[in-house]
């Protein structure tokens, strides 16, 4: 995680006092209280990201340049349109660096992403497969692979993925999330038994350990909000924590029924406009999500009340 060294902003001040001096936003809904909410102001596209992207776009259109290494640039400049969320042009130029050199391992697994994120699984799958073709150590195309099976509907083979992203370093507590998330929808009971045990590996000095220990039962969503602001000092750090907290607060209050909240911490994380991190992007994902299932629900119910009338 990339630390930017300005301090925080007068805005994210403001919300630290208001929070540590107890203020909450609490919604009235069916399903029960999101608690204290920390809000920051997200810091505008990085200047130097649009002259990057200013040059990268010099060099592709004027500078005479071989195969590979257009389709290295094409690749890096998809990677800085995602980082300002403008994915269809990332998207864009990491099929064009897969037209030039196919076997950019790097190329598959970024537009892999993608079609998760258009809910365009069978083409995920490819783009993972594709990556660990190339290169069967690709961590992170195995944990994106695991992602895209389990929102596709096949969580007993994701399960697969995750274990082998957990083994790889087990102090990192996003691999246990990520391994508990997908465990659960196959057998919540033996996942948290697995997550108790996992947990005692986790790298204290990691913040996100303290939402392991949310999701265990053994600290309420306040504490993790007060271990997210601990030793933060920009605004940028700020917005990435406040980005991975939300999702994973959203994504346990949408394991356990709870729709309403569980949709109001991914907005909030879809809020920081962390464009590159794995939560913003399926932020988006658990909210589609959601209101398919708020049909599904409401269709449901229209066929009972209408059985019931007849």
């Amino acid at each position: 995680m990339k630390v930017n060294k300005k301090r925080i902003g007068i805005g994210a001040a403001v919300v630290l006092l208001l929070l540590l001096s107890g203020c909450s936003i609490k919604t009235n809904d069916a399903y029960g209280p999101m608690g204290n909410l920390l809000l920051a102001e997200p810091e505008p596209v990085d200047a130097r990201s649009q002259m990057a992207i200013a040059r990268y776009n010099h060099i592709l259109t004027q500078a005479p340049l071989k195969d590979e290494e257009r389709a290295e640039l094409l690749f890096q400049r998809g990677m800085l349109y995602d980082s300002v969320g403008l994915s269809g042009l990332a998207r864009y130029d990491f099929m064009q660096a897969l037209e030039l050199k196919p076997d950019m391992a790097e190329a598959h697994n970024s537009i892999g992403i993608h079609y998760i994120q258009q809910m365009d699984f069978i083409m995920a799958y490819e783009s993972f497969d594709s990556t660990l073709d190339i290169n069967p150590d690709y961590d992170f195309a195995i944990l994106n692979r695991g992602i895209a099976l389990y929102y596709g509907g096949r969580a007993g083979l994701a399960v697969s993925d995750l274990s082998r992203f957990y083994e790889k370093d087990k102090r990192d507590p996003y691999r246990v999330l990520w391994s508990f998330i997908v465990e659960q929808s196959v057998d919540r009971n033996k996942a948290l038994i697995n997550l108790a045990e996992h947990r005692k590996a986790l790298d204290e000095e990691n913040w996100a350990t303290k939402i392991v220990d949310f999701y265990l039962g053994k600290v309420d969503e306040a504490a993790v909000i007060a271990r997210l602001v601990e030793d933060v000092n920009s605004q940028k750090q700020l917005n990435d924590r406040l980005c991975e907290a939300y999702f994973y607060l959203g994504k346990y209050h949408s394991d356990i029924g709870n729709k309403v909240t569980a949709a109001n911490y991914f907005k909030l994380s879809l809020s920081t406009n962390v464009f590159e991190y794995v939560e913003h992007r399926f932020s988006r994902v658990e909210l589609s999500r959601l209101r398919e299932k708020r049909k599904e629900d409401s269709i449901d119910s229209d066929q009972k009340n209408a059985e019931a009338t007849q």
